[in-house]
């Protein structure tokens, strides 16, 4: 007679299966290995020394806090050129240098959730490659923008985790929605953003400044705007979520989950509300003990979202 323990493996990837997050980091780690590493020839692109400029070092220049924004949307305009040109190497590419941005979001969508993670990583990380193919690259804040489209990316397919998860929460596992998380920030946006109260640039706005590690007068020179008009700007973007989760009901948190649930023709197991670990780290979900390039000259690690080129 097959026990809980079984069925608990049976849903389950094998232990120490590589997440999508670890392949990608293998990937890149071998373009910048050898004596010729991909690169990007910095004399075609502003702010990048005027030589050939291995995508690692693109990397570690770019996170770096005094790297203006210029630079920064000039390099992701044409490592996303390249990748929709090309594919295959730059598109590997494009994903391993956002990492930094797309390790923490995966973590903080996970943080809490009891299920299997890997739907909801691959999840982040097909809504960061989709975004590649549309991406205004007219317009300042790249990576961001390419951030923002994970997070949504993620944060639908989570919702359906949990919408699938609802039907055994007799069971004593109960999903982890915005009255377990308390109303999380991010979740809130989004929720707003699909009543169509927020646009996703409001939304990020306020997502990056007041809860995130951009300041405001980065925020102004991503988007091509003095200090004051930016600061403006956020006020009305708060004013209208402000009305918005006041408007005709006691607890704006049930806006949350009416806006944001979704319905799933999947079964998938149940979730509880103790909060483990997320399966995502430095080094991506769940990373066996695997052999590495020999001259590995990358390690985008997972850095703070806000130090990251967006």
């Amino acid at each position: 007679m097959e026990n809980s323990s079984t069925r608990k493996q049976s849903t389950s990837r094998p232990r120490g299966e590589p997440g999508v997050f670890d392949t990608a980091r293998t990937a890149f780690a071998w373009l910048v290995t050898g004596p010729h590493p991909v690169a990007i020839d910095g004399r075609t692109v502003r702010g990048l020394p005027p030589r050939l400029v291995p995508l690692d070092e693109v990397g570690k220049l770019t996170i770096a806090k005094g790297c203006p924004q210029q630079t920064r949307d000039a390099v992701w305009t044409a490592l996303v050129t390249r990748s929709r040109a090309e594919g295959g190497t730059w598109t590997v590419a494009c994903v391993g240098l956002a990492l930094p941005v797309l390790l923490p979001v995966a973590a903080k969508l996970t943080n809490r959730f009891r299920g299997e993670v890997h739907d909801i990583h691959a999840a982040v990380l097909t809504g960061f490659l989709e975004a590649l193919a549309d991406v205004d690259l007219t317009r300042p804040a790249i990576l961001v923008r390419l951030r923002w489209a994970a997070y949504r990316a993620g944060h639908r397919a989570l919702r359906e985790a949990l919408d699938a998860a609802a039907p055994v929460a007799d069971l004593g596992a109960r999903a982890p929605g915005p009255e377990h998380t308390g109303g999380h920030p991010d979740f809130v946006l989004l929720a707003a953003v699909e009543a169509g109260v927020l646009t996703a640039a409001e939304a990020t706005l306020i997502g990056e400044t007041r809860f995130g590690e951009l300041s405001l007068a980065d925020a102004a020179q991503a988007r091509g705007q003095t200090y004051k008009a930016t600061q403006q700007a956020r006020h009305r973007a708060e004013r209208k979520l402000a009305e918005y989760l006041s408007d005709d009901e006691a607890d704006p948190r049930r806006k949350v989950r009416r806006s944001s649930a979704r319905a799933s023709e999947k079964t998938r197991r149940p979730v509880s509300p103790r909060p483990p670990r997320s399966g995502v780290g430095d080094h991506g979900t769940r990373l066996p003990a695997r052999s590495r390039p020999s001259r590995s000259t990358s390690e985008p690690g997972a850095v703070q979202e806000a130090s990251s080129c967006d």
